[in-house]
């Protein structure tokens, strides 16, 4: 029997000052999320033993948590994320100077002004949904009370099994519906693309919340003009069940928590040989990108994601970005929050997916004669899972939580995939739409 407990989510502004916190029944802790003006600066778990907390414990442990991050933002040498993971280059890590972050005057206060700095591209933001509708009202709430409302809101409503969609959607002024009867996110998505006007074309899902400030901050990460895709921060929004907690542990390293990264070519030249490991640059759930990224390397990628493949979608995309020259940007201060899977079985089956899509994924990125992608598939996948099910086994394997098997599955399912629709256009043109390219040929990657 489980006796897991959740956590309670407890968003601190610091701006309003440091509560004493106090104890918590049901709650296994308290996941402590650390805001200034709405920027996040860090979270931690605090478990039920250490509460109540008075308020001058809690003020020793966030300046531990937040002074990373404020130097991240504030310094342009220290404090740096390295990339110990995704990185073979020691140049990549630079010594942190504490020094530096001291010598400041009002360190916080310079870091608010500098993320209020105001922006001018014109956003689209599109929201591909699929009989969901509870959730997408949701949604559609939270982009209807942005600070900084985008040009356009678009609801692309995908092989839907009734017109319970279009009917939400019309109760919200302003928004726009799509209808697009083939199935698949990446469809859904170059739908939402064709019918949009901004030059900024920004997704999410509609089992998210968006924070007010979110299109704001990714808007501010396009302030270099090499920069072709921006993603941001992920946070769950809630940790009430055992499949919540496992997701959101296992899918930290997507995105690189409070830091801002920049993904670029240097980056990309040194991960080639192995697999650039491109899924840790964000979610598709919180992403954002020139309208020039499509005109430069094509579509998301149609046998790709959700309907077809099962996912990835979104990291072959940022990998073209890349293999083409450009930059992607996480930029950790624009922030969603996501309602993960709530059961167990869901969860496995979501893996399942991953699983199946990512191997698809590198397989599509091969066919460009980066051999990097196979040394991934055949030679590091094997020994991760390997690895992974022997340390399941030494600890006493438990069917009910693991997904091992099912991912392994996953995997071989993604190969014959692949196989199976390898011949299949990558997308497919959309005549008769507002912003319809005329050239939609796919543009080959750089060897």
């Amino acid at each position: 029997m489980s006796t897991f407990a959740p956590w309670k989510i407890l968003h601190i502004e610091l701006n309003k000052g440091i509560p004493t916190l106090t104890a918590q029944t049901k709650y296994q802790g308290i996941y402590a999320v650390f805001w200034w003006y709405g920027i996040p600066l860090g979270h931690q778990e605090i478990l039920a033993e250490q509460l109540p907390m008075p308020a001058l414990s809690l003020c020793n442990l966030v300046v531990q948590t937040i002074t990373p991050t404020v130097g991240c933002h504030l310094l342009d040498h220290g404090f740096k994320a390295p990339l110990p993971v995704i990185s073979e280059n020691p140049s990549r890590d630079k010594p942190v100077d504490f020094h530096a972050l001291t010598t400041l005057q009002q360190p916080l206060k310079l870091l608010q002004e500098r993320c209020s700095q105001p922006v001018s591209n014109s956003v689209s933001v599109v929201v591909c949904t699929r009989n969901r509708p509870q959730q997408l009202a949701q949604c559609l709430r939270s982009l209807s009370s942005l600070s900084q409302r985008p040009q356009q809101i678009i609801v692309v409503d995908n092989a839907p099994a009734d017109d319970v969609t279009r009917q939400v959607v019309a109760q919200m002024p302003g928004i726009q519906y799509v209808l697009e009867p083939r199935p698949g996110l990446s469809v859904a998505r170059n739908t939402g693309i064709h019918h949009s006007t901004g030059d900024i074309i920004a997704f999410t899902d509609d089992d998210v919340v968006v924070h007010p400030d979110w299109i704001t901050r990714l808007q501010q990460g396009f302030d270099d003009p090499k920069v072709m895709a921006v993603t941001g921060l992920m946070l769950p929004a809630e940790l009430e069940t055992e499949a919540q907690l496992i997701f959101h542990k296992s899918s930290a390293d997507t995105g690189w928590g409070y830091r801002a990264l920049t993904f670029d070519t240097q980056f990309f030249e040194e991960m080639k040989h192995r697999g650039v490991p491109v899924w840790h640059i964000g979610v598709g759930a919180n992403m954002a990108f020139r309208r020039k990224a499509f005109e430069l390397v094509g579509y998301f990628d149609e046998r790709l994601g959700a309907g077809a493949s099962g996912c990835s979608e979104d990291s072959e995309f940022w990998y073209r970005i890349l293999a083409d020259g450009w930059i992607c940007r996480y930029e950790p201060t624009s922030v969603i929050f996501h309602y993960h899977r709530s059961d167990l079985d869901a969860l496995k089956r979501q893996r399942y997916q991953y699983m199946r899509g990512h191997v698809a994924a590198l397989l599509v990125q091969a066919n460009y004669k980066h051999w990097g992608n196979l040394r991934r598939l055949f030679i590091a996948l094997p020994r991760y899972y390997a690895k992974r099910l022997l340390g399941e086994i030494k600890r006493g394997f438990e069917p009910r939580r693991s997904s091992v098997f099912l991912e392994i599955v996953g995997c071989l399912a993604g190969v014959k995939f692949y196989i199976d629709n390898r011949k299949a256009p990558a997308w497919h043109a959309l005549p008769n739409t507002p912003n319809h390219h005329q050239s939609t040929e796919k543009i080959k990657l750089k060897a």
